[in-house]
């Protein structure tokens, strides 16, 4: 009976024992998530930096853009509301991204801070400017294409169809009557000389 109680002691200390590794190992895992979380973020901080300048310059009634650094376990430097910055695999470069209907297109890959900046800083003038051609009615709205006057050239065409199809109906009339009196011509000169073959007097 002792050892049987003995037995039982050493088993639950084994549990327990095992329990206490998986959370060490689990506090480990969560430790490394944020610590990568944390490297991703100062990286976008420092990126973030460099485009201070950039974005307190962006007119103050623009309200089209984001500028904040989002948590998560990958954070994003957001620009606007389809494009951001975030960090590849290998924690080093920046990948400025844009969500279109197509898909997702890279707009600059690289290690440089300087070089995904200056990116970002064009990428946020061209939008600048594609609002001021929409406020100043310069950009084409996408369904003027569909209400255009029709063009000069398919006036003779339209022409030709108003005009009357009596001469054209008549003159078909015509060769119609023409057939039919040939191969009625042609019937009876065969009939005649069917009928003089055979010996037939009138």
């Amino acid at each position: 009976m002792k050892d049987d109680n003995v037995s039982a002691i050493r088993t639950a200390h084994a549990l327990s024992d095992a329990i206490r590794d998986v959370k060490n190992a689990a506090a480990d895992r969560t430790d490394v998530v944020v610590d990568l979380r944390d490297a991703h973020r100062m990286r976008l901080e420092l990126l973030a930096a460099e485009l201070e300048q950039v974005f307190a310059d962006v007119p103050k009634d623009i309200d089209n853009f984001d500028f904040a650094i989002s948590s998560g376990l990958q954070p994003r430097l957001w620009i606007d509301a389809v494009s951001h910055v975030a960090l590849g695999r290998d924690r080093r470069t920046f990948r400025f991204v844009r969500d279109t209907r197509i898909g997702r297109v890279v707009l600059a890959e690289t290690t440089d801070v300087k070089r995904v900046a200056e990116q970002v800083t064009r990428y946020i003038a061209e939008r600048i400017v594609e609002r001021q051609q929409m406020m100043e009615g310069g950009a084409m709205p996408a369904t003027q294409g569909f209400a255009r006057e029709p063009v000069m050239e398919a006036e003779p065409a339209m022409q030709r169809l108003r005009q009357p199809a009596w001469p054209s109906l008549m003159s078909g009339f015509g060769l119609l009557v023409a057939g039919a009196a040939a191969g009625i011509a042609l019937m009876a000169a065969l009939y005649w000389l069917r009928l003089a073959a055979t010996g037939v007097s009138f």
